[in-house]
């Protein structure tokens, strides 16, 4: 009796406790939504037009990781991320990517190939026009996921894994019965070119380290006009131990050019096909070297390689190897780095939507944490634009700052999520301009390369974005001189515009950065200069030709450049990869002025409007709303400023379902260093700014039913904010009334503190437009 009775106490507590108790919530896991296939085609022939697609890389990285380990299928032509899902080979797997370039790319080191059989030592081409080590692949057996990529090289019978961890990567192959089986290493090859000098040594009975020295006469950063100079150092542990190894080392003239067309020519390639085989040497220097270790394998037999890179010096390698890597088992990384992606990730958490949205969201916000990366080691020490090794106090030196791209909508997400990367890039080109002597910031910066990379001041966008809200952690003094300085240098002051060759949009952008300096001037109490750049942000009515009735390019004596037949539709007129209907939009620092210039408020909206209905359904490259390349991305954000913000919830809601998609098509142009990526996690969440610079964001017609994201308690409140959705769907697309922490809200816009104060936007969504909300009222 007295058993039955404790047993019924005991179910009666556990049912208590089911009941009453609040179980844990299921772990916030988002990095199983991430699709790194998205946007892994660099297709000329599948984009339309010369610019390809999204150009991203599939393989294994960190967030803002300094190393990226992914499949390579090409080397030469505009393949900056080094693969293309077209491709039916694999040339290797490097250690270093670009992610999603418009210029011809760099990167790509350290190719690591498993073989069997006979050596070779040319990649080869995919064509067979020149045999060589690289192998077709199964693509049913291609996995990627954040932190991870695996698939069959299948004239080898050999599986490979790839992981990373932020300074170093692993692989992991599964070799099949050979007598022959060997991991070989292309030291020479980089993405675009060559690199021009290397050298390798056995440090011990399973370590090889080194460097790789790359010059803009090896090409790579556009084919070596973005005068990219860097070394890449390496660390290398075999799980094989190295009892037979070697080099090659071809014999490159040294009057070739080692360019990225150069290194995929057939006179090129059969040089390399002839390298010499070295063996019985610890060590070698040269302009084209590999290196191979060979051993017999068993079925299954499972070979790793380790290693550890780093831009200071085989020291810095050996370093970030020894504190990321040694000792570790290829799951345990592999789980380190799924880890970091679950927790970056879950600085957005997202409700509703469909399965194919979410993985669109959090892979387009996982692109948007690729750049900008990590440029310290393990320690602290980086190379610096002096070429010195200096060490980061207080911040992460940080590198590839795709400036032209990345202001619009990168950098104003980063400063909601992650403000601490914003203040490193900052800290990063003050640096720069300082220890290079220059004195002035890049605007497109790769590895300390001052690449004149498209054009405008981006650099001052970020920081005035960042100084208006309350992201000051740098230099404040030093970064208004360098910004003065930039402004000098390049900017509308010589004829009060800019001429040929790309007058609109030179003038444009020159004339919004002016008044991003008025804004930095105002809050430092520098009011005669803040009035000075504000009215230098008027340049824009200097490039306004009223009988055309739109911006239309000057010359440098003050006449205009001749009209074109196809009038302001012509590409190249006066805009840089744009057009003037596309770039002419662009006054978001005075989109009243704008307006006005224009012919009021019902003209420039019924333009607005057709701008929008001639764009093709397919989204693609075309010359109305080009949502493929960047000089629109704030256009569908000027209805708010038009009252018409249903036009704007219209439009937003049309590109997010139409511009991506869950493919390796899915990203209508170059993903840009995470400025594509960008927009759409901004856009699809509600929220995006029409002007950075300026605290003002605009709402819009979210995707999914609720969006929280975390704010920082170092930098703001530490408090969430959410956008609710209430009745949204698919054909519910309109706002027809706001809340704002449970008051009513009129206004189609927010204030950067309204939303990093924490609290809730709620939006209550209907299928017919309400044309009053967001209506900003007149006095």
């Amino acid at each position: 009796m007295t058993q039955k009775i404790t047993s019924c106490i005991l179910v009666f507590f556990g049912f208590w406790l089911s009941c009453c108790s609040n179980p844990k919530e299921p772990e916030f896991l988002p990095a199983q939504y991430v699709n790194p296939f998205i946007g892994a085609s660099t297709s000329v022939g599948a984009a339309g037009v010369y610019h390809g697609l999204g150009k991203t890389f599939p393989g294994a990285t960190t967030p803002y990781g300094m190393v990226q380990v992914s499949p390579n299928t090409i080397t030469g032509g505009d393949n900056g991320s080094g693969y293309s899902d077209e491709h039916q080979t694999i040339e290797g797997f490097a250690f270093t990517q670009m992610s999603g370039v418009g210029w011809f790319g760099d990167l790509g080191n350290f190719l690591v190939m498993p073989t069997t059989g006979k050596l070779k030592t040319v990649a080869g081409k995919e064509d067979g026009n020149i045999a060589g080590y690289r192998s077709h692949y199964s693509k049913e057996t291609e996995i990627a996921q954040a932190g991870y990529y695996a698939v069959n090289l299948s004239d080898y019978n050999i599986k490979v894994e790839t992981t990373a961890a932020p300074h170093s990567g692993m692989i992991r192959f599964t070799f099949p019965q050979n007598k022959e089986s060997r991991i070989q290493i292309d030291l020479a090859r980089r993405v675009g070119g060559t690199s021009t000098k290397q050298y390798v040594r056995k440090a011990d009975s399973h370590s090889i380290q080194g460097w790789m020295r790359c010059t803009p006469e090896g090409g790579g950063w556009g084919d070596g006009e973005g005068n990219a100079d860097y070394t890449v150092y390496f660390y290398a542990r075999f799980s094989k131990p190295l009892d037979n190894y070697g080099f090659w080392s071809a014999d490159i003239k040294a009057d070739w050019s080692r360019k990225r067309d150069d290194v995929v020519a057939i006179p090129y390639l059969k040089k390399v096909d002839e390298a010499d085989i070295i063996v019985g040497q610890t060590q070698l220097e040269g302009k084209h070297l590999g290196f191979f270790s060979e051993f017999e394998t068993q079925t299954d037999e499972v070979v790793t390689l380790q290693v550890g890179i780093s831009f200071v010096d085989m020291e810095g390698a050996e370093k970030n190897f020894k504190r990321e890597l040694a000792g570790k088992e290829f799951d345990a990384v592999k789980a380190e780095a799924t880890s970091l992606w679950n927790q970056e990730l879950s600085r957005i958490k997202i409700q509703g939507g469909t399965e194919e949205q979410k993985t669109i969201f959090y892979t387009a916000l996982y692109h948007t944490m690729i750049d900008p990366r990590s440029f310290t080691d393990v320690d602290g020490r980086y190379i610096g634009g002096d070429k010195q090794i200096h060490k980061s106090t207080g911040f992460t030196k940080r590198t590839i700052f795709s400036g032209w791209d990345v202001f619009r909508s990168q950098f104003p997400l980063q400063t909601i999520i992650n403000p601490r990367l914003v203040s490193d890039q900052l800290n990063s080109l003050i640096t720069l301009a300082d220890e290079s002597g220059k004195g002035y910031y890049e605007r497109w910066e790769l590895l300390n390369a001052y690449s004149g990379c498209m054009i405008g001041n981006p650099a001052l966008s970020v920081l005035a974005d960042a100084y208006v809200k309350g992201i000051r952690d740098y230099d404040l003094e030093k970064a208004y001189q360098y910004a003065v300085q930039t402004s000098k240098k390049f900017g509308n002051d010589k004829l009060g515009y800019t001429g040929p060759p790309f007058s609109i949009s030179n003038t444009l952008e020159y004339a919004y950065t002016d008044w991003c300096i008025a804004q930095l001037a105002e809050g430092l109490g520098k009011k005669q200069e803040a009035a000075l750049f504000r009215q230098k942000g008027q340049a824009y009515h200097h490039i306004f030709d009223q009988e055309k009735g739109w911006f239309r390019p000057r010359t440098n004596d003050g006449s205009w450049e001749a009209w074109p037949e196809q009038g302001r539709t012509k590409e190249w007129y006066g805009a840089i990869e744009s057009n003037p209907y596309q770039q002419g939009w662009f006054v978001p620092h005075d989109i009243p002025g704008m307006i006005a210039l224009m012919g009021g408020r019902d003209k420039t909206l019924a333009d607005l409007t057709n701008f929008f209905e001639k764009t093709p359904e397919h989204m693609r490259w075309n010359d109305y709303y080009n949502h493929a390349n960047e000089p629109v991305h704030l256009v569908p954000f000027l209805f708010n400023h038009l009252d018409a913000a249903w036009m704007t919830q219209k439009w937003t809601r049309h590109i997010c379902e139409t511009a991506y998609k869950n493919s390796v098509e899915g990203i209508v142009g170059n993903e840009d260093v995470g400025q594509m990526s960008a927009w759409y996690v901004l856009a699809a969440a509600g929220i995006h700014p029409s002007c950075p610079g300026s605290t003002r964001y605009e709402i819009t017609s979210p995707l999914f039913d609720e969006v929280t994201f975390k704010t920082d308690p170092k930098y703001f409140s530490g408090k969430p904010f959410t956008i609710k959705a209430h009745n949204n769907t698919a054909e519910n697309i309109y706002i027809q009334k706001a809340l704002l922490n449970g008051k009513p809200h009129d206004k189609c816009y927010l204030d950067f503190q309204e939303m990093v104060s924490g609290g809730k936007l709620e939006l209550f969504m209907g299928k017919e437009p309400n044309p009053e909300w967001g209506v900003q009222k007149k006095i």
